[in-house]
């Protein structure tokens, strides 16, 4: 029920259309008995200083950040947490009394997915393809780890990968390598690869039929890890299976930063297992 006392929080991207964090937060709100709501919004580039305007003046308690603003979001808050900041990307923002704080539950979210298949990064040759705002995130908590980075984007978008390659060799003191993203550069880090996380939007609903790697790259002793979560098992995840490689879907990963943000938000414990079903159930009725 609505009332003048509910809270609200939200996400802002463009686009919003396919999320499914509004199924999962909401029912985490109801199974809590607390009167709050989450709202998605979609702000294209040129209106994002406009909707955290309205974030103040609306007193929404807080949001989730998506593609494209994970980066732009930044100057336009009054503080970051040392994660976000070192990371250089948020996704997720707390309003406490008209102050704006960004952080970052991508990293830890990502993390805690692979965790709890009992995978440490430490001394492990990762593949990441992406530089964008989800790539950071998952790359420099890996690095601090003790992961073994190989970065690959496309040919258009390279600089990122070249800058981010480079901003965690100096704050990790490792060699970070950034490539582009071709089959010939994907072969050749894939044969010492240990993990594989595709960290693109490729194979993402509606454009199922998508790929970043070609099947025959993949091998049986690889992990691969897909931070798309619509669908569940994406293009790359059943090739993968197929190939006798282990698998970890971006549900894992969206679930666990989800529950991040709403203990953040507020103050309580996050339903873990009600998220997941809450996405479950959302994506099933959508497809």
């Amino acid at each position: 029920m609505i009332s003048g006392k509910t809270r609200i929080c939200g996400l802002i991207g463009d686009p919003v259309e396919h999320s499914m964090s509004p199924a999962m937060h909401n029912a985490a709100f109801k199974d809590r008995g607390i009167d709050y709501v989450y709202l998605p919004f979609k702000v294209a580039k040129e209106q994002l200083d406009r909707a955290i305007l309205g974030v103040r003046a609306l007193n929404i308690r807080g949001l989730n950040v998506t593609i494209p603003h994970k980066v732009a979001v930044m100057p336009l808050l009054d503080e970051l947490d040392p994660l976000s900041e070192r990371i250089g990307a948020v996704n997720t923002i707390v309003n406490s009394d008209g102050i704006l704080k960004g952080y970052n539950t991508d990293a830890h979210g990502f993390l805690k997915a692979m965790m709890e298949r009992g995978i440490e990064p430490e001394g492990k040759n990762v593949v990441v393809l992406g530089a964008g705002g989800a790539s950071r995130a998952i790359s420099f908590i890996l690095a601090e780890k003790g992961a073994n980075l190989v970065i690959l984007n496309r040919q258009l978008e390279i600089d990122w990968a070249v800058e981010l390659a480079s901003n965690i060799s100096r704050a990790f003191g490792r060699k970070v390598k950034a490539l582009e993203l071709g089959e010939q550069n994907l072969a050749k880090v894939l044969k010492k690869g240990d993990i594989l996380v595709n960290a693109t939007s490729v194979g993402m609903s509606p454009n199922t039929g998508e790929t970043p790697v070609p099947a025959r790259l993949l091998k049986g002793n690889l992990i691969v890890f897909d931070i798309v979560y619509n669908p569940v098992k994406t293009r790359l995840l059943a090739e993968a299976e197929a190939a006798g490689a282990s698998t970890i879907s971006g549900l894992e990963m969206l679930v666990w930063q989800g529950t991040l943000a709403f203990e953040m938000w507020t103050g309580l414990k996050a339903p873990l297992e009600v998220m997941k079903e809450a996405v479950v159930k959302a994506l099933k009725d959508e497809n």
